[in-house]
């Protein structure tokens, strides 16, 4: 009898532990959390490289490929990319590229392009 009600009880301390866990409430010291990096990496160098004319394929050589292509929109291409530091806050970056006949004719997003003027003044 009292080995049927410690192990209930360990079970219900163990389920208990485990749905806490889950909810994220409880961190248990000295247990290693990887980062998570999901989708395309961009960085200022690859937008700073877009240029009005580029083809699809200077593009795809420059950003890599698209992490979204719609099919309804062929002519709009989203990079997104996911960063979560082991146990740390989420973090997105996002750039859509628009063309017109094969051509870049604007990019939005996270990102800005450096000016020249910017750019020679920080290899300086």
């Amino acid at each position: 009898m009292k080995r049927v009600f410690r192990n209930s009880v360990l079970l219900s301390l163990m389920s208990l532990l485990l749905a806490c866990n889950s909810i994220g409430s409880i961190d248990f010291p000295g247990v290693y959390k990887i980062s998570i990096p999901q989708g395309n990496i961009i960085t200022q160098d690859m937008i700073d490289q877009l240029r009005p004319g580029m083809t699809k394929r200077q593009v795809i050589f420059v950003m890599g490929t698209p992490l979204v292509r719609d099919p309804f929109h062929q002519d709009r291409w989203d990079y997104v990319y996911n960063f979560q530091p082991g146990g740390g806050v989420r973090g997105q970056e996002r750039v859509s590229v628009f063309f017109e006949e094969d051509a870049l004719i604007n990019f939005t997003g996270d990102f800005t392009p450096t000016s020249e003027t910017d750019a020679q003044a920080s290899s300086n």
